[in-house]
């Protein structure tokens, strides 16, 4: 076992387990972690006595809450970029999930957001109980969601990812799994049971077929059924300011609700936000979009609305950002073109 202060790596029977290691931060990732991550896949790929893979958070809040956004704040308030280099290591190892060759189970219990849809909703296997809150809030903090998240809404059924990326929201199990974010629904109560057959089980059953023995039906949906029509019917629109005037058009409180919740968004990274699903669509790989993503994500440490963000929901905790612009007219084209324009010779993610 390899253990720190913010990641346990350790073999238990035939699985690599990963657990992240720091519930008072909600088990937020760090550069480190990731570079730890990534080494133990590496290790656990070439080595026989190890199945599969299993990654989960400790404590009882849920496995990840995302990035460390504080370091984020300081870097690009500082002016620096460090926060690329986390990136760069981040989008790969969300590659190496989605393609790793040995069956990797995420656990998604509780809190899953951000880079935790990064190191789950990836992989192979992907367990969600009753206490799944799972979500991309970034627009929330003048972010773009990334960590491959442009890839997995854009793909959802209708302009249900769509709905989720520009307001932020947080689903349950079951909409987890009607948006493609999710496999399968485990009770929390059958967790420990679950883990145990997956690390001690003797009877040599492959890791999805372990979880089937105490998969059951999800719960009922949040809302994304029902809401599914006027979701469909607004967010296809072309612009962001044309999704506004049909939500409210509806004349439906949920929909009138989810326009009072973009209002409170960052206009510049909704219309960023908007612009990398619809460009994710057209790629034709995970790869390619983390590309793409690793654009935006330059972009947007250079724009004050990221500094901002997080001043207002994580530093001072005032919830009251002042966006700069602050109208969704007054973000020009030319503003959100910047965001995918080429980084240059050596600066671009390739892989």
């Amino acid at each position: 076992m390899i253990q720190d202060d913010a990641v346990v790596i350790e073999t238990q029977g035939r699985a690599g387990v990963v657990t992240l290691n720091r519930p008072k931060a909600l088990n937020a990732l760090t550069h480190p972690m990731v570079l730890r991550i990534a080494e133990a896949l590496t290790a656990w790929e070439q080595d026989p006595a190890v199945d599969h893979v299993m990654i989960r958070g400790a404590g009882e809040r849920g496995l990840c809450a995302g990035g460390d956004i504080r370091a984020i704040h300081a870097d690009a308030k500082a002016g620096t970029t460090g926060s690329l280099d986390f990136w760069r290591d981040e989008y790969r190892l969300n590659a190496r999930i989605a393609r790793y060759p040995k069956p990797y189970v995420a656990l998604m219990d509780g809190i899953v957001m951000g880079g935790g849809v990064g190191l789950s909703a990836h992989g192979s296997v992907r367990v969600v109980t009753e206490r799944s809150r799972v979500a991309m809030p970034e627009t929330g903090i003048g972010f773009v969601p990334d960590v491959g998240g442009t890839y997995l809404l854009s793909r959802a059924p209708g302009e249900l990812g769509t709905h989720l990326a520009l307001t932020g929201t947080a689903v349950g199990a079951a909409d987890a799994l009607l948006c493609g974010l999710a496999d399968r629904y485990v009770p929390s109560d059958f967790l420990e049971e679950l883990v145990r057959d997956l690390t001690e089980g003797t009877d040599g059953a492959p890791a999805d077929k372990v979880v089937d023995r105490y998969a059951l039906p999800a719960p009922c949906s949040d809302g994304l059924v029902a809401d599914r029509e006027w979701i469909d019917r607004c967010y296809a629109a072309d612009t962001v300011e044309e999704i506004h005037s049909r939500l409210l058009g509806t004349g439906l409180p949920a929909a009138r609700e989810a326009s009072r919740t973009l209002h409170a968004k960052s206009p510049t990274a909704l219309k960023a936000t908007l612009a990398a699903l619809r460009r994710a669509r057209a790629l034709d790989s995970l790869e390619r979009v983390l590309e793409q993503e690793y654009r935006v994500s330059s972009a947007a440490l250079s724009v004050p609305d990221l500094v901002e963000g997080i001043r207002a929901q994580v530093i001072d905790k005032d919830r009251r950002p002042r966006w700069s612009p602050a109208a969704l007219v007054q973000v020009r084209p030319a503003a959100v073109e910047r965001f995918f324009a080429p980084l240059g010779e050596g600066r671009e993610l390739t892989f």
